[in-house]
């Protein structure tokens, strides 16, 4: 990922099995911390997992990729670790270019 300009990254995510509820609320937590890092979050999309689909479909932007950095490794967020570990299975998270229609 580059580091010059603003960054919008797709991230999907994967609960645990049986966790899925609480999947969203540590996301609701952890977004709410974008504010802080200059970004925010563009979509958040849920559904239910079926068929290997990810529970969660996000869209962030960052002012670049050192906002990103610190946003990664804010305490608050590394803190929850633990509870993100419990809850999700799996993440993707790639650049990605929003085109309009």
């Amino acid at each position: 990922m580059s580091s010059d300009g603003p960054l919008t990254l797709c991230c999907l995510l994967w609960a645990t099995p049986g966790n899925e509820a609480d999947l969203s609320v540590y996301e609701d937590t952890v977004i709410a911390l974008l504010v802080d890092h200059g970004a925010q979050i563009v979509q958040r999309a849920v559904s239910g997992g079926a068929d290997g689909s990810p529970h969660e479909v996000q869209v962030y932007r960052f002012g670049g990729q050192a906002d990103l950095d610190r946003y990664l490794t804010d305490p608050r967020r590394t803190a929850l670790a633990a509870e993100r570990d419990r809850v999700v299975a799996r993440t993707d998270l790639f650049p990605v270019t929003l085109r309009e229609g």
